[in-house]
C-alpha cells in the first residue's frame, strides 16, 4: 500500500516538474502578430522575432520588435513626407502604422495649397519682372519726370476780362475721362455720339516749323465747268506728308509726332462745301459736303493733289484744307497767335464754264466787278474762323479718309 502511494506521488511530481520546466514560447507567438496587424514592416519584424526567439527571452524580443516597428514607422513617415511633396496619394506607408494612411485628404489639400502658392508666387514674379522692366512706355505709373507742374495753376493769378479759370491737375489729367462717365472712351474709334480721348497731345513744333498750305487750283474766284473732272492741287510746307494710320482703329489714338527736322508727321485732306453765294454769311453744317478726300500720299515737289473725277454740279463752293497729324488730329502749333495752318478758297461752277456773275466774268462792268471782288475778299476773311472749325469737325467725323458713311450730302465723296 505504501509502495503504491509512493509510486503515484513520484509520477505526479515528475509530470509537474516537466510542465514547469518547458519554455513558454507559444504564448509569445500567439501575441506577436497583434502588435503588427496590417503592417508589412511589422510582419518582417515578427519573422525576425520568430527566428531569434529560440535564443533569447521575451524581453529581448520586445526590444528587437520595438526597434523594428520604429524603423518601419520612420520609413513610412519618410515616404508620407515624400508623397506630400510629390502631391501623390500616401501609399508608401501601407506596411507601417495605421496613422500613416489617415491623412490622404490632408495630403491632397496640402498639395493643392502648395500648387496654389506656387502659382501665386509665379504670378507675383511675373508682375515684379514687368514692373521692373524699366520701360516707361509700358508702365502704368506716371513718371515724375513728365509731370507738368504748371497744370496746377488755374491761370487766374493774372486775371483778364472774361477770362475763365483753367481746369487743374497734379497728375497730368491721366484720369480725366472719369469726370465724364457719360462719354465712351474714344479708343481709336470715330464715335458719332461723342467720346473722351485719353491720349496726350504730343510733340509740338517750334514756330519755325509750323505748317502752312495754299491752294494752287482752283484759285480763289475761279470758274469751273460743271460735271467735268478736275484736279485740286495744294502746296504745303513744314508738314512731312505721307503719314496716316488706320482711321477706323487708330483715330486720335496716339500723340502728335515730329520728324528729325522738327516737322509734324502727318497728312492732309480737302473738303468742298456748297454755299448759297459768294457773299453768304450763313454758317455751314460740317455734316454736309459735296466732296471729301484724304491726301495720304507724300507731296510731290511740295504739292498734294486730289482728283474730282465726277466734277461738281453748278453752284458756289468753298474749298478748305484739313492738315492733320498721323492719327488724324488737327495739327497743333506752339503759340496762340499764328497764321492759319490751313487754306480756304471760294469758286463757282457753271454749266458753261464761265460765270454770269460779273464778279468773276472779267466783264466790262468794272464797278460791279470791284464790288463783287470786295465782297469775296470780305467773305474769305470772315471764313477764317469757320475754316478752323470745319477743320476740326471734318477730322472728327466718322469715315476718316476712306469712308463715306455718316455724312449727309456727301456727293462725289473721294475714296482712296
Amino acid at each position: 500500500m505504501f509502495s503504491k502511494a509512493f509510486l503515484v506521488a513520484f509520477l505526479y511530481l515528475s509530470v509537474a516538474t516537466s510542465v514547469l520546466a518547458r519554455p513558454a514560447v507559444n504564448d509569445f507567438r500567439a501575441r506577436a502578430p497583434l502588435n503588427f496587424k496590417g503592417s508589412k514592416g511589422g510582419n518582417a519584424a515578427a519573422s525576425a522575432s520568430a527566428s531569434t526567439e529560440q535564443c533569447g527571452t521575451a524581453g529581448v524580443q520586445t526590444v528587437t520588435v520595438t526597434a523594428a516597428a520604429a524603423a518601419a514607422t520612420s520609413t513610412a513617415a519618410a515616404a508620407a513626407t515624400t508623397n506630400v511633396a510629390a502631391t501623390t496619394g500616401n501609399n508608401a506607408g501601407k506596411g507601417g502604422a495605421a496613422g500613416n494612411n489617415a491623412g490622404k485628404g490632408g495630403n491632397a489639400a496640402a498639395a493643392s495649397s502648395a500648387a496654389a502658392s506656387s502659382s501665386a508666387a509665379a504670378a507675383a514674379s511675373t508682375s515684379t519682372t514687368a514692373a521692373s522692366s524699366g520701360d516707361p512706355q509700358s508702365s502704368l505709373t506716371l513718371d515724375n519726370a513728365v509731370i507738368a507742374t504748371g497744370f496746377k495753376n488755374n491761370g487766374q493769378d493774372v486775371p483778364a476780362a472774361g477770362q475763365v479759370e483753367s481746369l487743374t491737375s497734379g497728375n497730368n489729367f491721366i484720369n480725366f475721362c472719369l469726370t465724364v462717365p457719360n462719354l465712351a472712351i474714344t479708343n481709336g474709334q470715330q464715335i458719332k455720339a461723342g467720346s473722351c480721348n485719353p491720349a496726350p497731345m504730343g510733340a509740338i513744333p517750334a514756330t519755325t516749323a509750323m505748317p502752312s498750305s495754299k491752294f494752287q487750283f482752283p484759285t480763289n474766284g475761279a470758274v469751273i465747268k460743271s460735271n467735268t473732272a478736275f484736279t485740286i492741287s495744294m502746296a504745303i510746307t513744314n508738314l512731312e506728308t505721307g503719314f496716316f494710320v488706320n482711321a477706323q482703329e487708330n483715330y486720335f489714338s496716339a500723340p502728335q509726332q515730329l520728324n528729325a527736322q522738327g516737322q509734324i508727321q502727318g497728312h492732309s485732306h480737302v473738303v468742298v462745301e456748297a454755299i448759297d453765294s459768294l457773299t453768304s454769311t450763313k454758317v455751314t453744317d460740317p455734316n454736309v459736303f459735296a466732296f471729301f478726300k484724304g491726301l495720304n500720299n507724300p507731296a510731290q515737289n511740295g504739292v498734294l493733289t486730289a482728283d474730282v473725277t465726277n466734277g461738281l454740279p453748278a453752284g458756289t463752293y468753298r474749298l478748305a484744307s484739313i492738315n492733320t497729324a498721323a492719327n488724324h488730329q488737327p495739327v497743333l502749333g506752339p503759340i496762340a497767335q499764328h497764321g492759319s495752318f490751313d487754306d480756304m478758297v471760294f469758286f463757282t461752277v457753271s454749266d458753261s464754264g464761265s460765270s454770269t456773275d460779273t464778279t468773276f466774268s472779267g466783264g466790262s462792268n468794272s464797278t460791279a466787278a470791284a464790288t463783287g471782288a470786295a465782297a469775296a475778299s470780305t467773305a474769305a476773311t470772315a471764313s477764317t474762323a469757320a475754316a478752323a472749325a470745319a477743320s476740326s469737325s471734318a477730322a472728327a467725323a466718322k469715315g476718316g479718309n476712306n469712308k463715306a458713311g455718316g455724312f449727309r450730302g456727301g456727293k462725289g465723296f473721294g475714296k482712296n
